[in-house]
């Protein structure tokens, strides 16, 4: 490979090259949603942060296999063991059947994920489908005598893991940590220590979705579907495991457990979590009243929002932070993306307009080798932003009249600012709305300039200045140039 990325393990808190186990292929599992509401700027992350991921490593020659499932049983509402069923709750809320739930919000996903422009993986599987390899997984870790059953559940056996192996490895966490801030719940008698988490329970007769087992007729635990989903379409060692922060501890580690139990050594060789978002710095929560669906955004429709967002500016504004740090959401935050990935398109709308020299006396390759070594660097997308915008700053010195810049560099210059921005950033060409309303206007406003063109050859110069005037009225702002016209939307 020329290029070789770096990427840092969560597991050991180190950058490592990232030396797949099969190259040239390349195993990726990531944790998808939960379905029972609508996606927001938390489901947006780390799709966002591994989408890139997975842009870049088929970029730089990997066959990637991207696993990324759908949660529609299992996620308990208190906790991984407690509580009733998420999806079954809003089922029983909305008097439909739980997996027309799961249908409805994931046709809303998808819709979310395709104005994002992000890409669909390659397995998406749901753990439903997968109770078989879910049973499989508990039986092999009963057979090594790592869990046990009680009253028709099977609960995984963290003291005696620990014993054998070190369960905490992943978050840091030791299992006297873990046991004095296990929450003890009234009239909790089926588990031997409060640590242990569940790996099948036992369904309560109101429980709807269920299915049979040696055990019970029940349902899997939530942590145990990754684990058996991961085997199944990735095998015993596959290279990258993903998702958000607030999976380290329980749900990743206990998945790290799982599979040392049941085949006795690692599954996952790296493991990557993307930062939190936190929205004017608080956690998002719908209690808390600042919790804004991805389609709230778009539509400028919560009370928080001073404006509608575009799914680009809200996946520019995601880009600008690193992924592994905070990021914090604010209006101005968005506004300032937005600004930003304006000056980002004019620039390449710019690369058209330039006329090459024979000569140059810019230096574009710069840019190309910036953006590479951020990428390497674990995925530094701001580095790669930043290098474009010196990009940008270089292009519109060449339109000014400031430098020069030969055909083959103009060609390297448009090459570059296509792979980055487009192939590797996933940003698309069109940021306005996803139903093309914005296109629209756009023609209708090159329309009008070219009606004022024809009425300032005619020497009609009052319907010249009234069309200009009119469009200056609703914010557009309007450049006479010498090849005819320019304009842009000033927001």
């Amino acid at each position: 490979m020329e290029q070789q990325l770096t990427v840092y393990n969560t597991l050991n808190r180190k950058k490592e090259l990232f030396v797949p186990l099969h190259a040239p292929n390349v195993g990726m599992y990531v944790c998808g949603p939960t379905v029972y509401g609508d996606a927001h700027l938390g489901h947006a992350r780390p799709a966002i942060t591994f989408d890139v991921l997975f842009r870049y490593l088929t970029h730089i020659g990997y066959k990637v296999r991207y696993v990324r499932n759908i949660t529609d049983v299992g996620h308990l509402e208190h906790d991984a063991d407690e509580g009733e069923d998420k999806i079954a709750k809003k089922a029983r809320l909305d008097q439909v059947e739980p997996m027309e739930v799961v249908q409805y919000y994931l046709n809303r996903y998808h819709k979310a994920m395709e104005a994002l422009n992000v890409l669909s993986p390659s397995i998406e599987p749901h753990a439903s489908g997968h109770i078989i390899e879910q049973i499989e997984l508990v039986q092999k870790i009963l057979d090594n005598g790592y869990a046990y059953i009680s009253e028709g559940s099977v609960y995984f056996d963290v003291a005696k893991y620990d014993k054998d192996h070190n369960y905490g490895r992943l978050s840091g966490r030791n299992l006297d940590d873990v046991l004095n801030t296990t929450r003890e719940l009234d009239g909790q008698s089926e588990k031997r220590n409060p640590a242990d988490f569940a790996l099948w329970k036992k369904a309560q007769p109101e429980h709807i979705m269920r299915w049979p087992s040696p055990w019970s007729d029940g349902f899997p635990g939530w942590h145990a579907e990754c684990t058996a989903m991961g085997r199944k379409y990735l095998g015993e060692h596959f290279d990258i495991h993903g998702g958000g922060m607030d999976l380290v501890f329980p749900h990743h580690e206990c998945e790290i457990a799982q599979s040392v139990a049941s085949q006795g050594d690692d599954m996952v060789q790296y493991w990557m979590h993307n930062n939190m978002i936190t929205i004017n710095g608080t956690k998002m929560g719908k209690s808390l009243g600042n919790f804004i669906t991805l389609e709230e955004f778009f539509k400028g429709s919560h009370p928080l929002l001073t404006q509608a967002y575009t799914a680009m500016t809200i996946r520019f504004f995601i880009l600008q932070a690193h992924y592994r740090s905070t990021v914090d959401f604010s209006n101005e935050a968005l506004q300032a993306a937005e600004k930003g990935l304006l000056r980002l398109t004019e620039a390449i709308d710019g690369l058209e307009k330039i006329k090459p020299s024979a000569t140059s006396d810019v230096e574009v390759a710069s840019v190309r080798t910036k953006c590479y070594e951020a990428m390497n660097d674990d995925m530094n997308t701001p580095m790669v932003i930043a290098a474009l915008f010196e990009g940008a700053k270089m292009i519109n010195n060449i339109i000014a009249g400031n430098n020069t810049i030969s055909e083959a560099d103009l060609k390297e210059l448009k090459e570059t600012f296509h792979l980055f921005s487009y192939d590797v950033l996933g940003l698309t060409e069109e940021t306005g709305s996803s139903d093309g309303r914005e296109a629209a206007y756009g023609k209708v406003v090159d329309m009008l300039l070219k009606q004022r063109v024809k009425a300032k050859a005619n020497k009609d110069w009052a319907t010249s200045d009234m069309i200009r005037n009119e469009l200056t009225a609703l914010g557009f702002e309007i450049k006479d140039t010498k090849d005819g016209f320019e304009w842009r939307l000033n927001k």
